[in-house]
């Protein structure tokens, strides 16, 4: 007996379907799929999650100098001329120096982000901003979860599809 469900496709087909209801499930807490589906999307999901919750906590905080432009009252940035050595004279953005305190993954949580990464597509919203769900899972999803030991998704039976009578269920996010 396999391992895993073949659900009737080649491998990069299921591969890419299950990446697919993964990043769904990631991203909107709950999908409709069929039984057979859900099963094998939640077995990745709660491997996922509990990879998050065990690094959840794992990072430092660190100074960092870093160069932003200085900007005026309006929020433009300031611009200021500078000769090069030709003679020729250009404008370029005024920059100055700043601490900021950034987070340091530990390299176990860096190993867990990338394999979270491998499993979730890059995602935008609904004003093509770009989405990072390995943040969602790492900073709002993992830390409901702290305390639980599994058992992050249910699954809600709906009944017969209709067309071909494939059984529908709802996974949704605990």
């Amino acid at each position: 007996m396999p391992g895993h469900r073949k659900l009737g496709r080649p491998t990069d087909q299921r591969k890419a379907l299950l990446k697919g209801l993964v990043t769904s499930l990631i991203q909107h807490g709950r999908i409709e799929t069929t039984e057979a589906r859900a099963k094998e999307v939640r077995e990745i999901a709660e491997k996922l999650i509990t990879i998050a919750v065990r690094e959840c906590d794992n990072f430092t905080s660190k100074n960092v100098v870093v160069s932003v432009p200085v900007v005026d009252s309006k929020g433009r940035k300031m611009l200021k001329t500078v000769t090069s050595k030709n003679g020729n004279k250009y404008e370029v953005v005024e920059r100055e120096k700043k601490k900021v305190l950034k987070t340091v993954d530990a390299p176990s949580r860096l190993a867990a982000r990338r394999l979270v990464m491998n499993w979730v597509y890059r995602v935008k919203d609904e004003k093509g901003k770009s989405i990072s769900l390995t943040n969602k899972l790492f900073d709002e999803i993992a830390p409901k979860y702290k305390e639980k030991k599994g058992g992050y998704t249910r699954i809600y039976k709906l009944g017969p599809r209709r067309g071909d009578g494939a059984e529908m269920v709802v996974l949704e996010l605990v």
